[in-house]
């Protein structure tokens, strides 16, 4: 087997246990309760999954800001050749050679003593901001969840509207197959025939209208899922009841209790922390600045790895004239011996070592004013906090005010659809036994079915409408969202 048949079965059998891998986190039989909606929602949203991401790096900020208080440290290294004559980098002398090699090795390190506290002031606004990310990942959580919980009890609505659509149809067919067979025996006339047989179509298509608007539903919801349309997908219906229609807390309760744990708000409060640490640590621009330094390095040249060794002999050699009176030369001693090449690598870098501390201290008298510049935008970023703060906090207390308004005519409305149904079903079943017996018309019956169907529409509108802004208030109280 080729190298490119290997390498494409392999991406082959990964693909495919990826995939598996992505299937088994799914029901088996398509059929999804609320919490599986939820957990997979977290697991895929893509928003969640950049606020994660979000929340890493400013975890990578925090740890860079605190390392930055210890010592910098570094290590170089050089290696090089040069021809013709040159200095030598060892005894500084200059040499004539066709090719000389020269190493350089060192170290250094650095550490700031004193900066207007600018290193712990920017880790305590890393710090902050690390938590406020923290505090948005929760929130773009908490956002997933809430959407979730509206398109599935979105779902479950539209599929009560659909039996109810069922019901009606099947109301109407037998009451058509009844009035067929009465207009046979000539007890009815046709046109009661026709009109039922109108209302059958119309009730069909009633029906097939609440039929699209769950199939939207539905789709609505494997899109928030980030699942694909063409799988077979189903929501298992839960026993959802409304719950005490009595509002236990008041508005401004509910509002004072999610101001303390809504992630949004925490995140807008950190926010302001961090920009205060900002101010400081920009603030530390203006102060002098005191470092200290140190560092060690050597070096090697090949030019002076070789030296003369004498070997305990002189020879006598001139060494000049005399100027005045005579040409007689002068001659004098020198030492015999040979050059060889002893002085190596580790002498040199031993003999050439190099070390240096230094303590500096930088004072800002005038660089452009960048400094203040830089502070004062700090400064206008920390009121910037502040009002997006405020702003976040009226959002929320808006959200909540309307939630409450929502959930209270949610309970009045419901209240009443329920009489009103009860009222439609008693009027349908007298109008039914009238229009049996021959005592009322096919107008009065029809009338009394329509009505009946609308007052259950409204009253499971009601119904939902009022479990989800229930749930919605129980959010911002703390609650757990279970149906």
């Amino acid at each position: 087997m080729t190298i490119k048949r290997t390498l494409l079965l392999l991406a082959l059998v990964v693909g495919a246990h990826v995939v598996l891998a992505q299937e088994s986190t799914r029901p088996p039989d398509n059929v999804w309760s609320l919490r599986e909606c939820i957990d997979y929602a977290l697991a895929h949203n893509l928003d969640i999954r950049r606020s994660q991401l979000a929340y890493e790096q400013s975890a990578i900020d925090r740890r860079q800001a605190i390392l930055s208080r210890f010592p910098t440290a570094n290590a170089f290294s050089s290696y090089g050749y040069n021809w013709g004559r040159g200095l030598d980098p060892v005894t500084n002398q200059f040499v004539s050679s066709q090719r000389n090699s020269y190493t350089s090795v060192g170290a250094s390190s650095d550490v700031i003593l004193f900066n207007g506290f600018r290193i712990q002031n920017t880790i305590k606004q890393a710090r902050k901001e690390n938590e406020a990310s923290q505090e948005d990942l929760q929130r773009a959580k908490n956002d997933v969840t809430l959407n979730v919980i509206s398109l599935f009890v979105n779902v479950v609505f539209n599929k009560e509207l659909v039996n109810n659509a069922q019901y009606q149809l099947a109301s109407s067919q037998q009451q058509l197959e009844r009035t067929r067979k009465l207009v046979a025996a000539g007890s009815l006339p046709k046109a009661d025939e026709l009109n039922l047989e109108a209302q059958v179509a119309t009730n069909e298509v009633n029906l097939i209208n609440q039929e699209n608007a769950l199939n939207l539903s539905l789709l609505e919801l494997q899109q928030a899922l980030q699942l694909p349309a063409s799988g077979d997908f189903d929501v298992d219906v839960p026993e959802l009841q409304p719950e005490d229609l009595v509002l236990e807390q008041t508005r401004a309760e509910i509002f004072n209790i999610a101001r303390s744990t809504m992630p949004e708000i925490r995140s807008s409060h950190l926010r302001i922390e961090s920009s205060y640490y900002g101010v400081k640590a920009a603030r530390g621009n203006l102060f002098p600045r005191l470092s200290a330094s140190g560092s060690i390095n050597s070096n090697y040249s090949s030019s002076s790895a070789t030296r003369f060794v004498p070997d305990g002999t002189f020879q006598v050699v001139e060494t000049g004239y005399f100027v005045q009176g005579s040409n007689m030369p002068v001659y004098g001693y020198e030492p015999v011996g040979s050059f060889r090449d002893i002085y190596g690598f580790r002498d040199q870098i031993k003999d050439n070592l190099y070390k240096s501390v230094s303590v500096t201290l930088s004072i800002p008298i005038f660089n452009g004013l960048n400094a203040r510049s830089a502070m004062q935008r700090a400064m206008i970023a920390n009121e910037q906090a502040r009002i997006n703060a405020q702003e976040t906090e009226n959002f929320l207390r808006q959200t909540v005010e309307t939630s409450y308004n929502n959930a209270l005519a949610a309970a009045k409305a419901f209240t009443a659809s329920t009489r009103q149904v009860a009222a439609r079903e008693e009027a349908y079943r007298m109008a039914k036994q009238r229009f049996d017996i021959g005592a009322a018309n096919y107008v009065d019956y029809q009338v009394a079915e329509n009505e009946l169907f609308q007052a259950r529409t409204e009253l499971a509108r009601a119904k939902y409408e009022f479990i989800f802004r229930k749930k919605v208030l129980d959010f911002y109280l703390g609650k757990d969202l279970e149906f």
